[in-house]
């Protein structure tokens, strides 16, 4: 009888699994915010945007627009501005004009900041040392997977994830 209930007991086991998954809810899509939503964040934050046309519009390449970015991109964003302590002013988000590809500016994951001090130096010492990407820049990978390159004038950060937040 002991073998019995403990073939019983595997098979109840089993099943309360099986039910349990058959329950749970699919895996999250991505979540894509409007611009309202990033700005509303960022600004909570501390974080600041400009815009070489002065506007926001997503089709217009002199634009800075938040337009369908990840939720994941913000708060990548906003981990690097709590964890650094630095002023951090984004100059480019998912307006057109940008290189295309999966892990694009378009596709929400990447975000372009002004060229501190401050952020660099923190970059360059709390990230490793990627190399040299012709044609892009100087790479370094945080602990967390993200690429953050120094384009020349500013910061090119590609988030895979919200770094740690």
């Amino acid at each position: 009888m002991p073998r019995l209930a403990k073939r019983a007991a595997t098979v109840l086991v089993g099943a309360v699994a099986a039910l349990l998954l058959a329950m749970a809810s699919p895996a999250q899509a991505a979540t894509f915010l409007t611009h309202a939503q990033a700005t509303s964040q960022l600004s909570a934050s501390g974080i600041s945007w400009s815009s070489s046309g002065g506007c926001s519009d997503r089709n217009n390449p002199t634009c800075t627009s938040f337009t369908n970015v990840r939720q994941v991109t913000i708060s990548g964003i906003r981990t690097l501005r709590s964890s650094s302590g630095c002023a951090i002013n984004v100059t480019g988000g998912t307006e057109t004009g940008h290189s295309g590809g999966t892990y694009s500016h378009w596709n929400g994951y990447k975000l372009d900041i002004s060229k501190y001090a401050c952020v660099g130096n923190y970059i360059k010492a709390h990230f490793t040392y990627v190399g040299y990407i012709s044609g892009w820049g100087y790479q370094y990978r945080s602990g967390a997977g993200n690429l953050y390159t120094d384009e020349g004038n500013h910061w090119d950060i590609l988030f895979y994830n919200c770094g740690g937040c």
